[in-house]
């Protein structure tokens, strides 16, 4: 089993949370994993983006060039990156704040309200763990329960925002599940 996931955003997204939420998931359950940011020079709103390779075994190189997974957070993220999506992969776009369609038919689209779901959830902030719940859900590459718990040590010394962020979990795992 090998994954490949590029996600990427405007900085302050929590673009790179994300991509080490998954990474952590990934040694928690006992995978093989690399995780690779990059970002521009500002601190909120320039570019930012990672990679997170998923393996059994050792991986071999931490540069996805045709991921098996695109997360767009906005839409330069998605016109960047969605025409390298390996065909049979899939695309998660931020409806939130992509309005548009992705013209791809060889792959897979997950549309998903993320800001409305962070918002439900009780943190506007949270819309990064909304989208983590949708590619949890979708892929079932680790179990459910296992990123509940990197969440909650992430967020060990700010125990007030657990609770918003495991329901933006939920949510996001249930509208994947749909």
């Amino acid at each position: 089993m090998e994954e490949k996931i590029i996600i990427a955003g405007f900085g302050g997204q929590g673009v790179l949370s994300l991509g080490q939420f998954i990474a952590y998931a990934a040694i928690a359950d006992g995978k093989e994993v690399t995780w690779l940011p990059s970002y521009g020079p500002e601190m909120r709103g320039g570019t930012s983006n990672c990679s997170v390779v998923v393996c059994d075994k050792q991986v071999a190189s931490p540069i996805v060039a045709h991921p098996d997974c695109l997360i767009a957070m906005n839409k330069p993220s998605l016109y960047k990156f969605s025409d390298k999506v390996k065909a049979g992969g899939t695309i998660i776009v931020n409806s939130s704040l992509i309005p548009d369609k992705v013209e791809r038919t060889d792959v897979n689209v997950v549309y998903i309200d993320a800001a409305a779901l962070a918002m439900e959830a009780g943190n506007a902030r949270t819309a990064n763990i909304v989208v983590l719940g949708a590619y949890i859900g979708m892929s079932k590459l680790f179990p459910k329960e296992t990123v509940k718990k990197m969440i909650e040590a992430k967020f060990a010394n700010k125990p007030k925002v657990i609770p918003a962020n495991l329901k933006a979990f939920e949510f996001g795992y249930a509208t994947a599940a749909k």
